[in-house]
């Protein structure tokens, strides 16, 4: 459920004030990543990849107040709720966007996770959450990426996750990935937490 907010009321209120009627508000900042964790429990548990990142991803950002609140069409609203959207190829050739919502049971978020890019693979429609703030997700992995920068429309507000094919060293397994957030919903201090938050998440998964 989301609920508006007066930005005077939160800790947003200078930022709402400077960056709401900004024609370029987000920012994106990239880090590499060690996921030899999670590239060698998707091996031995033969679950996905992107699954395990998406699941860490999630735990992270649900430890950072920040991700709860979004600035949309010129309000602030608070949500109670966080989901990660994930793209999936539709048995049509087209994409399907899913919304999958975020649970401290690991197991109830993997069952989720499965069930719902399944249903939105073969119905070729999308399965979208409206009482959850939204992450964004896209996973280029067809090559090996430096970086990914979103495109802002103006209309989608929505913290952002990219990442392309992952690096496989000798000791280790690497992944830059880029994250795009909107300035009132965050600084750089909250960016810079959440992405010290999900290596750890990564650590121990």
């Amino acid at each position: 459920m989301k609920t508006e907010v007066d930005p005077k009321t939160t800790s947003r209120a200078a930022a709402f004030e400077v960056w709401m009627s900004s024609p370029m508000p987000m920012v994106t900042v990239v880090k590499t990543f060690d996921v030899t964790r999670i590239y060698r429990a998707s091996k031995r548990k033969r679950l996905k990849f992107n699954m395990l990142l998406c699941w860490c991803i999630c735990r992270a950002a649900s430890s950072v107040e920040e991700f709860y609140t979004l600035p949309e069409g010129g309000k602030l609203f608070r949500y109670d709720q966080i989901a990660m959207n994930t793209i999936v190829n539709g048995t049509n050739g087209q994409l399907c966007f899913c919304d999958i919502p975020y649970e401290d049971d690991f197991q109830k978020f993997i069952n989720d996770y499965n069930s719902i890019t399944k249903e939105a693979a073969q119905s070729c429609k999308n399965i979208l959450s409206e009482g959850a703030a939204i992450i964004g997700s896209s996973a280029v992995i067809g090559t090996e990426l430096d970086c990914i920068v979103n495109q802002y429309s103006g209309v989608y507000n929505n913290p952002f996750l990219s990442w392309g094919k992952y690096r496989k060293h000798w000791f280790k397994v690497t992944l830059p990935i880029s994250f795009q957030f909107h300035h009132v919903q965050m600084d750089g201090g909250h960016a810079a937490r959440f992405l010290e938050r999900l290596q750890e998440e990564i650590n121990n998964l």
